[in-house]
C-alpha cells in the first residue's frame, strides 16, 4: 500500500470531521470529479464546494471507525467508515429534518493525481439512511 495517499486520504477525512472547509478544498485537483451516492457526477473544486455547503447547512456528521487503503502506485484509494450524523435541515426531497440522529455505514473510492484527490465516489444506503430519519 501506498502510504502518501494513505495520509492523503486521512488528512481528507480529518479536515472533513474538523469543519476545515479550507484545507479539505486545498486537497483536491481543479478538475476533481465528485460522483454523488445515488446521484449525478459533478466535476470541479467550484461544485464540490457548493454541495459541501449544503452538505454542512444541513447535516452535522462526523466519520469514524476509519479504515483506509490504497493501491501500490498510489493511484487509488478506498476508506470505510460510520458516519454519526444529526440531520438538521430539510434536504430538497427528503423526509423532514427535526434534528434525528443517525448512524450510517458508508465508503469512499478514490482516484489519485499529483498527491491530490482527483475522483471521489462516495457510496451508502440510502434507503437505511432513510428509515432510520423516519423513526
Amino acid at each position: 500500500m501506498n502510504q502518501d495517499t494513505i495520509n492523503l486520504i486521512q488528512k481528507y477525512y480529518e479536515a472533513f470531521n474538523k469543519g476545515d472547509m479550507e484545507t479539505f478544498m486545498t486537497l483536491l485537483t481543479d478538475d476533481v470529479i465528485h460522483d454523488i451516492n445515488q446521484g449525478k457526477r459533478e466535476i470541479g473544486k467550484e461544485a464540490f464546494a457548493q454541495f459541501m455547503a449544503c452538505m454542512n447547512y444541513n447535516y452535522k456528521e462526523q466519520l469514524v471507525d476509519m479504515v483506509v487503503m490504497a493501491t501500490p502506485d498510489g493511484t487509488r484509494a478506498a476508506a470505510e467508515f460510520v458516519v454519526l450524523g444529526e440531520y438538521l435541515k430539510t434536504d430538497e426531497g427528503l423526509p423532514v429534518a427535526q434534528g434525528q440522529k443517525y448512524r450510517l455505514p458508508a465508503g469512499a473510492f478514490f482516484e489519485v493525481r499529483d498527491n491530490k484527490v482527483a475522483r471521489i465516489t462516495n457510496y451508502y444506503n440510502l434507503q437505511d439512511w432513510i428509515a432510520q430519519v423516519s423513526a
